[in-house]
């Protein structure tokens, strides 16, 4: 098990009920991650209209995950 910390805006705050949490998890990529989060929090968005940053910066969805990372899976903003 990798231990890594999530954060959350938008909707996805408001789905998994915090604006962070501590995961372990035995996902080897932010993909798989965010995969099994979606589920354990019904987020409903697919990846594809995501982005994900690793330790403050924008990563690839099939960046290996390592026990410390930071992830930030950030969803689509309406605003004017």
């Amino acid at each position: 098990m990798t231990e890594v910390e999530v954060q959350y805006f938008a909707v996805l705050r408001e789905r998994a009920g915090t604006s962070r949490e501590t995961v372990a998890t035995a996902a080897a990529t932010a993909a798989d991650l965010y995969d099994e989060l979606a589920q354990r929090h019904a987020f409903g968005l697919p990846r594809s209209m995501l982005r994900v940053a690793v330790n403050d910066e924008f990563a690839d969805w099939s960046h290996r995950l390592q026990a410390g990372d930071r992830l930030v899976f950030i969803p689509p903003v309406a605003g004017g």
